[in-house]
């Protein structure tokens, strides 16, 4: 990032940093703040409950449902109020939604099945905006895919440690109830370091603003202008992203059950280690797009690392047909394939796709019109198909098939979406 003087309001304020000091400052912060996030929203996926009921049902399903609710609701009301929070905000929101979030844990351990599941809602709700506040200070810059795959890694690798501090704690004998605000409560302190880490990004550079065009909030006149210049396109990418969520958050929330399923012997340790290969492998590949300067062309990088990646889950799913690869292998490819386009629209689509036309906005706005679809049909598919219920074996045909579907429908909207806005692009570029 260059030392150039800032062209927004400074952040950071007395604190000076610049070069790339920076840059290692910025995604050590930003992967820290989502890291630390996920330690309140994932390690319950690693409890069983079976001895748990809720309304003549098991509890597990019943708790995700609850959640990932909550969550989704706050993806619809993230739209409004992460595209219109100012800068100077954003570090006291994110510590506050957090706080919200553990105080949601301990009233759920506090309260008795069924009506926990209430607080487990309420745990969701504030967690599903906090991307977008640090995800704000990241973007509009001329190594946004950089700065942002190091943010991007940390849910990719958080998703596996939070699985792994969750089943750690239970084996020390934690009540599974008590588990996840207990694993929370471990991250308190890293949510306030990293917190304080976020409040000294300076904002955009001159250079910046050239290079990426000016990143400010949005208001409803500003979001329906952007909706309303390339509706159909929107739509198309909006649908990738979100058919891709739903197979993400299926894989995520019960990966344990897929592991088990497959006949591996799980332990603490396969979620992070699994995990950590998919992210350093998705880094490595993902911040090369920096070097692209033309926006033009690196939005159509980034379409063209969605296609690979979704053609290489095809690849694994025939591998797997064929008794081509073992579970470890299996687990760690189609998690490569999957999240190689979940990535890349964070790092790259989006955000190269507004400098690209100039338009106002965010890459926030975007993200979290596609977010709130996407876990809308999470919550759809997990009330109309009780995955909880199922026992492993059963779980991975279904797993299988909608990777099945996820891939080749996204193989089939991802072409159409990159001519679409090949021929339309804005009067302001």
């Amino acid at each position: 990032m260059s030392s150039t003087k800032s062209a927004a309001a400074n952040s950071g304020g007395p604190f000076r940093l610049g070069g790339v000091a920076l840059d290692v400052w910025a995604v050590v912060a930003a992967f820290g703040a989502y890291f630390c996030m996920y330690m309140f929203r994932k390690p319950y996926t690693a409890a069983t409950y079976e001895d748990m009921t809720a309304f003549g049902m098991a509890f597990k399903p019943i708790v995700i449902i609850s959640q990932v609710l909550g969550y989704a609701v706050s993806k619809f009301i993230g739209i409004k109020v992460v595209s219109e929070a100012h800068l100077s905000r954003r570090v006291a929101w994110y510590i506050g939604l957090i706080l919200a979030a553990e105080l949601a844990l301990i009233l759920a351990g506090l309260t008795p099945a069924p009506y926990s599941l209430f607080w487990f809602f309420l745990n969701g709700l504030p967690l599903g905006m906090v991307f977008g506040f640090v995800l704000a200070f990241l973007e509009g810059r001329t190594k946004t895919e950089l700065l942002t795959a190091g943010l991007c890694v940390s849910f990719v690798v958080a998703d596996g440690v939070a699985k792994s501090t969750g089943l750690w704690l239970i084996d020390l004998g934690v009540p599974e109830i008590w588990m996840p605000s207990a694993a929370g409560a471990l991250y308190l302190p890293g949510i306030l370091l990293f917190g304080w880490m976020l409040s000294k990004i300076p904002g955009q550079t001159t250079e910046d603003i050239a290079q990426r065009s000016e990143r400010t909030s949005m208001d409803k006149a500003a979001r329906k202008s952007l909706l309303g210049r390339f509706a159909l396109g929107l739509v198309l990418l909006a649908a990738v992203y979100a058919i891709t969520g739903v197979l993400r958050g299926v894989r995520g929330d019960f990966s344990r059950e897929i592991w088990e399923g497959l006949d591996f012997k799980v332990d603490a340790a396969v979620f992070s280690k699994s995990e950590l290969i998919v992210a350093f492998a998705i880094l490595a590949i993902v911040s090369l797009l920096t070097l692209v300067k033309d926006n033009r062309k690196a939005f159509a990088w980034g379409l063209g690392l969605s296609c690979a990646g979704y053609a290489l889950v095809i690849v694994t799913l025939s591998c797997l047909h064929f008794h081509l690869v073992d579970p470890f292998a299996f687990m760690v490819l189609i998690g490569f394939g999957l999240y190689l386009p979940y990535i890349a629209f964070h790092t790259t689509v989006f955000e190269r796709l507004i400098a690209y036309t100039r338009e106002k906005g965010t890459i926030g706005y975007l993200m979290y019109v596609a977010d709130a679809s996407s876990y809308a049909g999470l919550v759809i598919l997990l009330f109309v198909k009780n995955l909880g219920e199922a026992d492993p074996k059963s779980i991975v045909p279904f797993f299988i098939g909608l990777s099945w579907i996820t891939a080749i429908a996204c193989l089939l909207m991802l072409p159409p979406a990159y001519f679409y806005f090949k021929s339309h692009r804005s009067e302001r570029a």
